[in-house]
């Protein structure tokens, strides 16, 4: 069962499910070139397994982003690491299939991407992690909202490769603040 996360304008946020396989790999597969150093997503069935695996174990949370008008998958946000109690932090990451870049739906996305894990899951804290030659990223996060805590040399080993990385955060009132409304 396909669980809704989040309606936009335009978009909207669900659970990802096994029938999702095909269509996921193969916007992966077509976006390998547009991704290549920054993430490491599904292209092959085992990964494709591995990652639905971890959605439905209790500190992921994995989102695909779909366009509202057919249920195209343009992309996913996860949630990771999340821990409650006393913390009530997760790390977020995200990303966007090449056909779908600059095109807005990102933004439309973390934004409700956002209101979920703030207001759904009740976190206090999220923390992305980019590196520092993602002008794209580092674009998005500042404009919603997220403030740069610090700088962690070979942070994250992405293709083979530890790679530097930018830490921005963005706590639940600074987010309360900046809230914008992402449906009619």
């Amino acid at each position: 069962m396909t669980f809704l996360k989040g309606k936009g304008l335009r978009i909207l946020l669900r659970s990802p499910t096994a029938a999702d396989l095909d269509e996921l790999i193969a916007l992966n597969r077509e976006s390998a070139r547009f991704h290549k150093g920054w993430i490491n997503p599904p292209v092959r069935r085992q990964q494709f397994e591995t990652y639905l695996s971890r959605c439905q174990s209790h500190g992921f949370l994995g989102l695909l982003v779909c366009r509202k008008e057919d249920g195209a998958i343009l992309g996913a946000i996860n949630l990771s690491e999340i821990v409650w109690g006393n913390f009530e932090s997760a790390y977020l990451g995200y990303y966007v299939g090449a056909p779908y870049a600059e095109q807005g739906y990102m933004t439309e996305a973390l934004r409700l991407a956002l209101r979920h894990a703030f207001q759904k899951q009740k976190l206090h804290r999220l923390e992305a992690n980019i590196q520092p030659d993602n002008a794209a990223s580092l674009a998005l996060v500042k404009k919603l909202g997220f403030r740069r805590e610090g700088y962690s040399p070979r942070y994250l080993k992405i293709a083979g490769r530890w790679r530097d990385h930018e830490r921005w955060a963005i706590l639940r009132e600074e987010w309360r603040g900046r809230a914008i409304p992402t449906s009619p």
